[in-house]
């Protein structure tokens, strides 16, 4: 695992969460993980499955243009086309 990218998703995770401004609990309970993961993930110490980046991704799709930003930014956009 990258370290680089480790430190990108855990700012991802954590701007997500302070922008819907939601506890590490609540946002863990939105994506049906444990407020212990979000935790880790913020800290870098592990990264979101393939299905919690998904639901990260959908929930910055909500937020428009500046959830696609932060997508861009990141470069957490699947190539899901199907």
């Amino acid at each position: 695992m990258s370290t680089t990218k480790s430190l990108q998703t855990a700012h991802l995770v954590r701007g997500l969460r302070q922008h819907l401004n939601l506890s590490q609990e609540k946002f863990a309970a939105k994506l049906g993980v444990s407020f212990k993961t979000v935790n880790r993930w913020e800290k870098g110490h592990t990264e979101p499955s393939p299905m919690a980046l998904k639901l990260i991704e959908d929930l910055l799709e909500t937020l428009g243009e500046p959830g696609q930003a932060l997508l861009n930014q990141y470069g957490l956009k699947a190539n899901s086309d199907g």
